[in-house]
């Protein structure tokens, strides 16, 4: 599962800010900041939270790929939300079920259900690790 979000991002000399766009992602999204890190900080809260509303709604939604295009930059997903997209992609593309991952890590059915939900995902490093053994990742180097 991709973690990034391309996004362009201009100056406007006009209005001495920075402007956001996600073409091909989500049309009307925008955004701005005061500098360009502000800005990309600002895009990366927006396309975000469009993403954890689309999970909850069950909205379909794909994120295009990156391409080379002046202005565009790899916009990262929360840290939350990358991990749960993550976990979620894992298990689906195994064909496994959320019971059937938290039986193979010793855990119950509802801490597999809150690592896959962004607003709840905040693993520690033993279930990185279990984790990690079940889908055959290294998700963290130590």
């Amino acid at each position: 599962m991709k973690t990034t979000v391309p996004c362009k991002i201009t100056h406007s000399q006009e209005d001495n800010c920075w402007y956001v766009e996600a073409p091909g992602f989500y049309d009307g999204i925008m955004t701005d900041g005061t500098t360009l890190e502000h800005a990309k900080e600002m895009a990366s809260e927006a396309v975000s939270g469009i993403i954890e509303t689309c999970l909850e709604r069950g909205i379909p939604f794909s994120i295009p790929p990156m391409h080379d295009e002046p202005n565009l930059y790899a916009i990262p997903l929360e840290p939350g939300l990358a991990f749960a997209l993550w976990m979620r992609g894992k298990r689906e593309s195994n064909n496994m079920t959320l019971a059937e991952v938290a039986a193979r890590m010793g855990v119950k059915y509802q801490v597999c259900q809150k690592l896959e939900n962004p607003r709840t995902a905040n693993p520690t490093l033993k279930t990185l690790r279990k984790v990690e053994k079940i889908f055959g990742d290294e998700l963290v180097a130590l």
